[in-house]
């Protein structure tokens, strides 16, 4: 069923009608003479614009982009909101294989579009696109981050990332085993590109032990080139799953990785990671607490990045975002007191949090 437009009727239902949506904007755009085929959209601005990356994916329908840009920049409000940002939440995808179609012309027009939302949306990097791409995306739209250095910005964003998932898992130690150190804990890692790199670098610097996998091969041999000792590599993510030993697992990769196939076959007891949406629908957060297992929410312990980026708008500091990065170490166990307080699982607990803040700016804007 489609409607006017010709678009899947269920992709509006989720914008106009489910929970789910409640969506203040979304641009589709099309340049055809650069073969540009984006969706921007804006879930909130209660707190301020919205801020997010732009994902690079070759989806395999219009449909699945769209609907991955709405799930996608609704978590970006949560996350914006439990990261203290003054930003809500907004995500574009650009559809077609960035391996292939990616040109400068391309991102120039996509600057364009985004430029033409006057501010409402800040835009970054993410999967598919790199600090290089940014600059260009700068050259038509002044309303970008994760720039290099050289051109102003702050840089690869996923250096804090990682830095943040460390300080999730390091609390999320201190609540369930009564101490923050990693020292000895086995941690296994699915995805080890832009994020799970370097968080396999706090993970040995501390002494744990680091199982990885990737569905690229160039991915693992250098992980393993870099740590001769201390890391090994499965096969893929269902023997990682199951692999005897874990204590922690972390999705870093695409998300819908915590899904009714895969929660069943854990055998870690923490699940922290850097992946987004890793809840693949509503009601996984309670298969994963009905388990005994604790899940640190996603967008609240990956939200290193996105405080890299903001910050990059106001001046870039490193130090200054690494401090601010460092507290959601005691985010993250605020959520799991809060989770225990009201008996509810940690995500819902997150989400009490994200949207009370939510509400409460839109409420103090209204008064103004």
């Amino acid at each position: 069923m489609t409607d006017v437009t010709g678009a899947p009727a269920d992709v509006l239902h989720t914008l106009f009608h489910s929970d789910q949506g409640g969506h203040e904007q979304v641009v589709l755009c099309q340049d055809r003479a650069s073969g540009l085929k984006a969706v921007i959209a804006l879930h909130s601005t209660a707190l301020g614009p919205a801020l997010g990356g732009t994902r690079f994916y070759p989806y395999a329908t219009e449909a699945e982009a769209v609907a991955d840009a709405l799930n996608l920049a609704r978590g970006m409000s949560y996350k914006n909101a439990m990261a203290g940002l003054d930003h809500g939440g907004g995500k574009a995808v650009i559809i077609g294989d960035p391996d292939t179609i990616k040109s400068e012309e391309l991102l120039l027009a996509y600057g364009r579009f985004v430029a033409s939302l006057g501010g409402r949306y800040v835009t970054a990097c993410d999967v598919g696109t790199y600090v290089a791409d940014m600059d260009v995306v700068a050259r038509e739209c002044r309303w970008t981050t994760g720039r290099s250095p050289e051109n102003g910005g702050a840089g690869d964003s996923s250096v804090l990332t990682a830095y943040g998932v460390y300080q999730g898992m390091r609390a999320s130690a201190q609540h369930l085993w009564g101490d923050p150190s990693l020292r000895g804990k086995r941690v296994g890692i699915a995805g080890v590109g832009k994020v799970g790199h370097h968080l396999v670098e706090h993970l040995r610097a501390e002494g744990a032990e680091v199982v990885i996998t990737d569905v690229r091969e160039e991915a693992v041999g250098r992980i393993l080139a870099a740590h001769p000792t201390g890391v090994t590599a499965v096969a893929d993510t269902a023997t990682l799953l199951r692999a005897e030993g874990l204590d922690i697992y972390a999705p870093c990769a695409l998300g819908g990785a915590l899904n009714d196939d895969t929660v069943p076959a854990l055998t870690a007891r923490v699940v922290c990671g850097a992946a987004n949406n890793q809840l693949a629908h509503p009601g996984v957060e309670k298969d994963l607490a009905d388990r005994g297992i604790l899940y640190a929410p996603d967008y609240v312990v990956n939200a290193g990045g996105v405080i890299q980026v903001a910050d990059e708008l106001h001046g870039f500091d490193f130090d200054r975002c690494k401090a601010k990065a460092s507290k959601i170490f005691d985010t993250t166990l605020a959520i799991f007191a809060r989770a225990k307080e009201d008996g509810i699982p940690p995500a819902a607990a997150a989400d009490r949090i994200a949207e009370q803040r939510m509400h409460d700016a839109t409420l103090a804007r209204r008064a103004r």
